[in-house]
């Protein structure tokens, strides 16, 4: 096949509307619509839960808050500590574009622990009632990443690759949408669907971890490593080395709830002695 034959990435103007110095960018807009789809959901599984509106409210907001966050740190401190180094104002510069998934999590989990500790909750409550929104967001991320054509896929002769701007002539994998079928659509439907019944506290968001940091493993055979990190010697990538330790913590946190399994965590996440 030649490079005719593939299908090239349209021109797609990142910014949706600029009102004056301020610009709406879809990246932006998929991270709202996410937090909004994640606010709906939780709605929805409220009315049995320990919690009242404004303290659902106040735990989403600060969940969000977390991702934004550790998201941009993770970014830096993972994929960019040299431009850090030499340039601490970097950290800021939140327009030029740049979050790490893992790094947002530890903001969530921070802001998790911060808010479990408000709630009278233990965390891994709280964990088992977030943890099935965050496919939600991150799918709706995924969509903005591929509307931005960033963080394309390895070159590829599959009939479905693209050219992408930006990315040199050869076409590649859409690595962004693999993404949003995987961690966003599957990983939300297997824990929407595992939480609808009982389990035991602590099992709901220890799947989460291992099914993102498993579907985020393989999508990065896909992935473009990062030109200026490459693959380690053993072949894997720094989103794969970061999703081990989600893979192996995923796991053990399933082991614990499941040995323990004094407490069982509802769907809306009320507990009942077993």
């Amino acid at each position: 096949m030649g490079e005719t034959d593939f299908l090239v990435f349209p021109n797609i103007d990142p910014v949706i509307v600029s009102l004056g110095p301020l610009s709406v960018r879809w990246y932006g807009m998929m991270y709202l619509l996410g937090f909004v789809a994640a606010y709906l959901l939780a709605k929805k599984r409220l009315p049995n839960s320990p919690w009242n509106r404004d303290q659902l409210s106040d735990l989403l907001f600060w969940g969000f808050v977390g991702v934004i966050i550790g998201g941009r740190l993770g970014y830096v401190f993972f994929y960019q500590f040299g431009l850090f180094l030499q340039d601490p104002l970097y950290l800021f510069y939140i327009h030029t574009g740049g979050m790490s998934f893992h790094g947002g999590l530890l903001g969530v989990i921070a802001a998790m622990f911060w808010q479990a500790r408000r709630l009278n909750a233990s965390f891994l409550q709280v964990a088992d009632f977030i943890a099935p929104l965050v496919p939600i967001g991150l799918g709706a991320g995924r969509i903005g990443n591929f509307l931005n054509a960033e963080l394309w896929g390895r070159t590829t002769d599959v009939p479905w690759a693209i050219i992408f701007p930006g990315a040199g002539p050869k076409p590649r994998h859409p690595s962004q949408l693999y993404e949003f079928a995987l961690e966003g659509v599957l990983l939300f439907i297997i824990l929407w669907l595992y939480s609808a019944r009982p389990r035991p506290t602590g099992a709901v968001g220890g799947l989460f971890l291992m099914g993102y940091g498993a579907f985020r493993f393989i999508v990065e055979f896909y992935r473009e490593p990062d030109a200026h990190i490459g693959l380690y010697q053993v072949g894997l990538s720094q989103g794969q080395l970061l999703c081990i330790p989600m893979i192996l913590g995923g796991l053990g946190l399933m082991v614990y709830a499941y040995k323990k399994n004094g407490v069982i965590t509802t769907p809306a996440n009320t507990t009942v002695k077993s």
